[in-house]
Parts: C-alpha cells; structure tokens; sequence
C-alpha cells in the first residue's frame, strides 16, 4: 500500500503516518517526490485497512500497490528518479555516457583513455579493479591498487568513476573509492550483495542477469532499495538466447517496458551486449533512439593487448564517432 501526502503535509503529519505503520509491525519507508511526499508500506503479508489514514491530516490518499515490486514501481513514485552523481545527474532526460577499460591494468594505461574518453565527451569514467571471469586463469584484476588507480583517475580529470563490487567481503573497499558501485551481472540476485548496497550512500549501477526476466531483474533493485538506497541505476546489457553471431542479444524492449514500469533510470551496455567490436556503435544508436538514459562503453587505446574483453572495446578514435552519432539521435528526438 501507498499512503500519499498532500502536497503541503508538515513533517509532524508524516510522522504521525510513519508511526501508525510502525506500530502495526510493518515497515514504512516515506519517498519524496517532486510534488509530495509518499509513504510505502511494507512486509504487509495481506491488504491493510485504509480506513487508519482516512481523514489523517495531511493525507491525500492511500491506495492499493498491484506491483510485486513496490518502491521501484511508478504506482509508488509517478516521476522519473534522477541519480546525482558529482554534479552529473542521470535520469533527468539527458544522455549520459560512462566509457573506460574492461579493466584497470596500470595507471599509464587508465590516464591515457579517460584523457581520451572525456576529450569526446564521456561524463563518467568505468573500470574494473574486481573482474568476475568465466576461467579463474583470467586476470582477476588489480584489487585495492586499481581502486587507488581509479580514485587518482578522479581526481586528475575531474570525472566520477564507476566500478563492479564483487562480494560482501570487498564491498566497503569499493565503497571508500567508487562514485558509483556497480552490482554485475553474475551478482543481481546475490541478494546478500543487494542488502549491502541498499545500505550504501553511494548511487548502485545494477546489470541485468543473462537469464533474468524484466520483473527478476526490477526485484532485484527492490532489494537495494527496501534497505534505503534510492539511488539505484539500472543497466541492460544483454541476455543468453540462441544466438552465435553475438556474446548476447541485446534487449532492446526492455527499455520502453522498464521506463513504464519503473522509475528508475536505465542505461544500456552495448559493449557486453555485442561482444565484437563492429557491433557496438549501430547497437548504441539503437540505444539512444529507445530513449535509454545512457550507454555504458569499453574503450581501450590498444585493446589488441588488453587484459580483458580487448575484442569488444572500441578504439578511441570510434568511440569519438559514437559520442557524435549518438548524439545526433538523441537531439533528433528532443527539437
């Protein structure tokens, strides 16, 4: 159930709510809105009585959640959740790009592409320091020395830095050194892992699972944000179909079904989507004319030698090239 403030409740009134909640033994969770205040209730194992907020001052109306998923749902929150991450804000209708290495391999190597990326206009640097292989012979990435390496990558470009927080264990390592921690595919139902990020300040970039429907992968966000976290940002990248020509199929649908479901922003990963290279940019201007938030894309000046997913990243020169392209769609649909 939703309880709905008007627009000019005092903080008295809401917590007059708030408490009413509490003492039935549920959960309340108020979510400000751009107008006003909402009241989720939560861990209700049946309907609750509408009738306790009748005629309370400052409520407007309470009414029924049909959704599985409930604070990610636009029957709870009707306007878009805008992130704020260093200044830059995703989800406010603008086209945010975040682009950097697979992985962070040396600082030599991170400071020449996030020279290059922001020189074409990326907003946000990404780079793995925890890299999640399918073969534990892989390079697993350089730990806590490639959080220092992308911490000084902040600081000397002046861009937030995005990376993927691998277990429970390392959470809060990333945590000190990330603007944004990423929860990856392989994790978006370590729900241990969710729990934790919902009790992060930090803004959470949650992938889709290569086999997760729309509604697994929006409770899944449910989980982050139950515990407090609104800033939840959500990235598609693909899932496993039949296809050989791709890593994975890109899910394109998803985005428009999302946007309506859900209150979240959505960016969209072409790179892990496609796997090869040649594939990223038609499926980034696919992207953006599905109204995506973003893109997330692997760059590399030198992916010939890279330690991680050197075949799907883009040379800097082409990433130059999408930056343009995409915003060209993006300005043909916001004259």
């Amino acid at each position: 159930m939703l309880v709905v403030m008007d627009h000019n409740a005092t903080k008295e009134q809401i917590d007059t709510v708030v408490k009413i909640i509490e003492g039935r033994g549920l959960t309340a969770r108020p979510i400000p809105g751009g107008q006003r205040v909402s009241i989720g209730i939560l861990n209700n194992t049946g309907p609750v009585d509408t009738s306790l907020f009748a005629g309370l001052p400052g409520v407007k109306e309470a009414i029924a959640v049909t959704r599985p998923y409930k604070l990610v749902s636009r029957e709870v929150k009707t306007e878009d959740t805008i992130v704020d991450v260093g200044g830059i804000k995703i989800g406010n209708g603008s086209l945010t790009i975040l682009a950097g290495p697979c992985a962070i391999e040396n600082e030599a190597q991170a400071f020449t592409i996030a020279e290059k990326v922001k020189a074409s206009g990326a907003h946000i640097f990404r780079g793995g320091a925890f890299k999640p292989r399918t073969s534990p012979y892989s390079f697993q990435g350089l730990g806590e020395a490639g959080l220092e390496i992308l911490s000084r990558v902040r600081d000397k470009f002046n861009m937030p830095v995005v990376t993927e927080a691998m277990d429970y264990e390392t959470f809060e390592l990333v945590e000190e050194h990330a603007d944004i921690i990423q929860i990856g595919t392989r994790n978006m139902q370590n729900y241990t892992l969710l729990k934790r990020a919902g009790l992060s300040p930090k803004p959470i970039l949650l992938k889709r699972g290569m086999a997760a429907t729309v509604e697994e992968f929006l409770m899944a966000a449910e989980y982050i944000l139950e515990r407090g976290n609104n800033h939840v940002i959500l990235c598609e990248r693909g899932v496993r179909t039949f296809v050989d020509h791709s890593r994975n199929t890109l899910d394109l649908s998803a985005i428009p079904v999302i946007k309506k479901e859900s209150h979240l922003p959505i960016i969209v990963d072409p790179s892990h989507a496609a796997g090869k290279r040649e594939q990223v940019l038609p499926l980034s201007r696919a992207a953006v004319a599905a109204e995506a938030d973003g893109l997330m894309v692997e760059v590399h000046h030198d992916p010939s030698r890279a330690m991680s997913d050197g075949a799907q990243s883009l040379y800097p020169e082409q990433f130059d090239v999408l930056c343009r392209h995409a915003a060209a769609v993006y300005d043909s649909f916001h004259l």
